[in-house]
């Protein structure tokens, strides 16, 4: 038993380090993740954003079609055939834009939901990253409690969230 004695202090160690660098590691993916949700909400932003000008100069083009339709129909009312042409050609842009307006507003509604999605998965890989850091903290500090001297410095990528809170 007195080799376990002696060995008490390496094995301690061991453990402080192995605790750190699974810290690090936990640390590691909470920040490649956070970096990830952040790059698919940019890049979900942008496609809304595209997808909205292309709406609105749609609807601007709608507009113009639907204003030329009206000048036509006034100068050809005298002439039924001709205005049962124009009057199935308009029920069928409309027909078009109603289409096109009800998939811009789903997409929208998608677009919408999955920001919501990932602003939840942000939330929580705060929250897992705020229980990280306070468990590897306890770590250090059972760790420089039980060695008697202070605990190692933690790595360079890790440093500035150990030292100002994780924030």
């Amino acid at each position: 038993m007195d080799w376990l004695n002696s060995a008490a202090p390496a094995i301690a160690s061991a453990f402080a380090a192995f605790g750190v660098v699974t810290g690090a590691v936990f640390s590691y993916r909470q920040v490649k993740r956070k970096s990830d949700t952040d790059e698919r909400i940019a890049t979900a932003q942008v496609r809304a954003t595209t997808e909205a000008t292309e709406g609105q100069t749609y609807v601007e083009a709608m507009k113009t079609v639907t204003a030329g339709f009206s000048s036509l129909l006034d100068q050809q009312r005298g002439m039924l055939d001709q205005q049962k042409v124009l009057l199935d050609q308009e029920r069928t842009m409309h027909a078009l834009t109603v289409d096109r307006v009800t998939t811009l507003e789903a997409g929208h509604l998608e677009l919408t939901r999955e920001v919501r999605q990932l602003q939840e998965e942000q939330r929580k890989d705060r929250r897992w990253k705020a229980a990280a850091l306070e468990y590897i903290r306890d770590l250090r500090g059972l760790v420089a409690r039980s060695l008697g001297r202070p605990a190692p410095d933690p790595p360079e990528e890790i440093a500035a969230d150990l030292n100002d809170g994780g924030r």
